[in-house]
């Protein structure tokens, strides 16, 4: 009887886990979450970014067609610069501005796209330097009547 208690008693010890393996455990499943909830953070940047960049691709686009439907007259009308602050969503607060310029020697229009962070820089450092005043968005087109 003595024997059985006593394989009994070492199989009991046996069984289950020890703290260390428990700990060592934790850590692992620990350095997993934290590299998935990096991941997570990163990927919602990434949507971010990509969102601004559609959104300000598509007002570049936008403004191009419009110019595009203009008849001779009103396109010879247009100030060279024009400088406007959109608010997408009407909730007050500007959420991009759009810089057009026009060339009229030959016909070129180009459209820039900025974030509100560059609303209190002057339109000519912007159309200078675009790349390192955070532009968005640009694009140029030739139109001919």
């Amino acid at each position: 009887m003595k024997k059985i208690s006593r394989i009994l008693h070492r199989t009991k010890k046996q069984t289950g886990f020890s703290l260390i393996e428990v700990l060592i455990g934790i850590t692992l499943i620990g350095i997993a979450l934290i590299g998935l909830a990096e991941l997570f953070t990163m990927s919602v940047m990434n949507n971010l970014r990509a969102n601004q960049l559609g959104t300000a691709t598509f007002l570049c686009q936008q403004e191009i067609d419009e110019l595009r439907t203009l008849t001779p007259t009103e396109l010879d009308t247009l100030p060279v610069i024009q400088d406007v602050q959109l608010d997408l969503n009407g909730d007050g607060t500007m959420d991009y501005r759009r810089i057009t310029t026009i060339q009229r020697n030959i016909n070129y229009y180009k459209v820039f796209i900025f974030p509100p962070s560059q609303f209190a820089t002057d339109v000519n450092t912007l159309i200078g330097q675009p790349e390192t005043h955070q532009v968005k968005a640009q694009m140029g087109t030739i139109i001919q009547r």
